[in-house]
């Protein structure tokens, strides 16, 4: 059988002696959501940094589009096509929604006014802003701004850690409607992510890690009518 797309496959690794990860696995097909949920201290944000490179693997590999990419800096997997949003301190503050665009086509050498065009398009309110310093705006502006930078690297894959983390639902919603168009260009997003439910209400595939293992995996309906899931990981 085919690898899918992306896949960090049978991971296992951690920061200095200790895993956090055991032979942990997450994938992404093309233009598809892939949401790791689970309870905190899961190890979800630790799977996404392996699988961007920004954690040594002790067992287990990362391939992309069928090429080993396990030994790759993160740098250059953002030129093998793979975009990676952090939790948090993932704009520049000081500069311009504008300039914060721009800083994320560093690694391109073409014409990249098409691509803010279409961030802008994916997320009106920047256009609006565009002038304005990004540290000034909400906290759901900052993660439009931060997830428009990740797709002005024309990414195949983008990778978001915890993208509604201390938003509104009604941001949250919004955040989440906008992912899915995002997927439908074809890019693939894998994405960790603490409204569980929400989350795996959008996803084509889910995984729940428990304690760096995977618990279950599944299709985001699936998981969702899983009863022991809902008891154990959604609050019934």
């Amino acid at each position: 059988m085919a690898d899918p797309f992306l896949i960090g496959d049978e991971m296992t690794g951690g920061y200095g002696a200790a895993d956090i990860l055991h032979g942990c696995t997450v994938a992404v097909e093309k233009g598809e959501i892939a949401v790791i949920v689970g309870p905190n201290g899961a190890g979800k944000s630790t799977a996404m940094k392996a699988v961007f490179g920004m954690l040594a693997l002790r067992g287990g590999g990362v391939r992309l589009n069928g090429e080993d990419i396990t030994a790759l800096t993160p740098q250059a997997r953002v030129a093998k096509g793979m975009a990676f949003v952090p939790q948090t301190n993932n704009i520049f503050a000081s500069m311009t929604v504008e300039e914060n665009l721009e800083m994320g086509a560093f690694l391109r050498r073409d014409d990249i006014a098409a691509t803010i065009e279409e961030v802008y398009h994916l997320f009106p309110i920047l256009r609006e802003k565009r002038r304005q310093a990004a540290g000034e705006l909400s906290g759901g502006q900052r993660q439009q701004v931060a997830v428009g930078r990740a797709l002005m690297t024309r990414p195949s894959v983008l990778m978001l850690d915890e993208p509604t983390a201390g938003v509104s639902p009604i941001v949250m919603d919004e955040l989440f409607d906008r992912i899915i168009e995002v997927a439908r260009t074809g890019i693939s997003i894998l994405m960790v992510e603490q409204n569980a439910r929400q989350a795996l209400e959008i996803a084509d595939k889910g995984y729940v890690l428990v304690q760096g293992r995977n618990a279950y995996t599944d299709t985001g309906k699936a998981l969702l009518a899983d009863p022991e899931v809902r008891r154990t990981f959604l609050g019934g």
